[in-house]
């Protein structure tokens, strides 16, 4: 039995929208809808976790999920941080699921084939990631803006979502974590420092997550190349 977690609890300050950009409209459609509906439609995904704001949990309910016909959809609360938001999805998995996909809402893009490859990789490996190999020369810097390190290109990844792993070594890395008051900044980070290896798997440079005005537009085309 496999499940996700949809991480739809952000602010999004830095779309500079009044409205969560999780509830953006893409083509008529908003933006988190696309997002379950990937899951929602995918054979090997059994049961579903979406994390919300409370403040917002009943427009999820009516402008989403009733909208669009989403039947047993588990609703669960954001926390301060996202780490305590994913956290607050995962304990309410059905305790049958074996893997886990942790996943951005705002995330719309995702293709069944990298659902499955996740899947699949999490089974052998037991903790996956999705990623892109890095387009642009990167430069480690300081506060002050000088440039300290160049990093070789060829051996840095983009890390993408979903972020998939066995559901008890997950949430065996989440308890350590708030047992010893650590903060990672995803969800592998907290899975490496317990010990256990993170396989990286090939995402999509189109499984773009959101985040700016920007990203609209690109998010337009990338719909129009889909026939969505």
């Amino acid at each position: 039995m496999n499940g996700v977690v949809i991480v739809a609890a952000g602010k999004g300050s830095r779309m500079k929208m009044d409205i969560n950009k999780q509830f953006i409209k893409l083509n008529e459609k908003e933006i988190v809808a696309y997002t379950i509906e990937k899951f929602y439609n995918h054979s090997n995904i059994q049961d579903i976790v979406v994390v919300v704001r409370e403040e917002e949990a009943n427009i999820l309910k009516k402008e989403i999920l009733e909208k669009y016909n989403f039947k047993n959809i588990k609703i669960a609360f954001g926390g301060k941080e996202r780490q305590d938001s994913v956290y607050n999805g995962l304990k309410m998995l059905d305790k049958d699921c074996k893997n886990v996909l942790v996943h951005d809402g705002a995330r719309p893009f995702v293709s069944k084939e990298i659902i499955n490859n996740s899947i699949d990789a999490a089974k052998k490996h037991n903790a996956v990631v999705v990623g892109v190999p890095v387009k642009d020369t990167i430069k480690v810097v300081t506060k002050d803006n000088d440039i300290v390190d160049t990093p070789d290109r060829s051996m840095l990844w983009a890390v993408q979502t979903p972020q998939t792993f066995n559901y008890e070594i997950l949430m065996k890395a989440y308890e350590s974590a708030f047992e010893s008051e650590f903060y990672g900044t995803d969800d592998a980070m907290l899975i490496e420092r317990i010990g256990y290896k993170v396989k990286m798997i090939e995402g999509s440079y189109n499984n773009i997550k959101v985040t700016t005005p920007e990203d609209i537009n690109m998010g337009i085309q990338i719909l129009k190349s889909q026939n969505l």
